[in-house]
């Protein structure tokens, strides 16, 4: 895998909307909170209002081509996705993979960016990070824990020990120990990744999951899928981060998340723990996807190796 260089002060960085679209009034504050941690923005059309495509930043042809040209421009150093939302995995079939591959550079996103982390880890190699966002978090204030996560990611200081949120223990649902390529990142998207060329590869991998807004019958439903695909058995380990808003439909009659994880993911044998703070909320710690994690499901701890 390649590690890319990590930015500096001053730094040129691609805000690029990869998924939906921003609200005009958010761009200007989330290009300033980018000039606030010492990188120089530059902002692709994609993050423009002007350039909206229905629920979309933009249209897939635009949102590839800025994609494409962020990676081309070795005067551009990073880039970040400025936001989520939906349909980044349209972008896949139109990217310039030999581009990327030959100019690999930092970056980050997370939600709906999923599917381009699972396509830049496993089709280039590359390792990606799954961070807070500029038009989603850190254009407002937001706690010394994630803000340290993400100088670390950016500046090249993620590295050893992981630290964990005080107000956030992890949670060992199944012993042991496991050393692996860490992979994953939303539920949704890596359950939509099934039979397409850019299909989520675990083996021997540790998986990282999360969601927001899926009622459990939903979020069932794709661990059934990820289960009957075999991904639980091929990797090495699973690490549960937020479910944020998943509630049942029908209170009364439903099954607990806890529950899912026992009978979906436990039975595959591998040392899992939950409660991670990564994910659709704060605090948020920052991953770096297709790096080589240690995790200690008796302790329980996580290390970069």
């Amino acid at each position: 895998m390649i590690t890319p260089k990590p930015l500096f002060p001053g730094a040129r960085v691609a805000l690029v909307g990869a998924s939906s679209a921003v609200p005009a009034q958010r761009l200007p504050l989330a290009v300033q909170a980018v000039r606030d941690l010492g990188l120089s923005p530059v902002v692709f059309p994609s993050c423009q209002e002007e350039n909206r495509h229905g629920y979309l930043a933009a249209s897939d042809r635009q949102r590839s081509a800025d994609l494409n040209a962020a990676f081309a421009d070795d005067s551009i150093h990073g880039i970040l996705c400025i936001r989520g939302g939906y349909g980044a995995h349209r972008l896949l079939p139109l990217l310039d993979w030999e581009t990327i591959r030959t100019h690999p550079k930092y970056f980050s996103g997370y939600s709906d960016v999923t599917a381009l982390h699972t396509a830049l880890n496993q089709d280039c190699g590359l390792v990606t990070y799954h961070t807070i966002m500029p038009a989603t978090e850190y254009y407002q204030p937001v706690d010394d824990y994630s803000m340290d996560y993400l100088r670390r990611a950016l500046f090249g200081a993620l590295a050893g020990p992981l630290p964990i949120h005080p107000d956030h223990p992890l949670e060992p649902l199944s012993g042991g120990r496991a050393t692996g390529v860490l992979c994953g990142g939303n539920l949704s998207l890596l359950a939509a990744s099934l039979g397409t060329p850019w299909e989520i590869d675990t083996r021997n991998k540790i998986l990282f999951l999360e969601d927001i807004g899926e009622h459990i019958y939903r979020i069932d439903g794709m661990l059934t899928q990820l289960r009957n695909a075999g991904k639980f058995r091929d990797c090495a380990g699973v690490l549960l981060g937020d479910w944020t808003d998943c509630t049942p439909e029908d209170p009364e009659r439903t099954l607990t998340l806890h529950q899912l994880f026992e009978e979906l993911i436990l039975p595959a044998g591998v040392p899992v723990i939950a409660n991670l703070p990564c994910g659709h909320s704060l605090p948020s710690m920052a991953l770096p996807l297709g790096a080589v994690l240690s995790m200690d499901a008796d302790s329980p701890a996580l290390e970069l190796c």
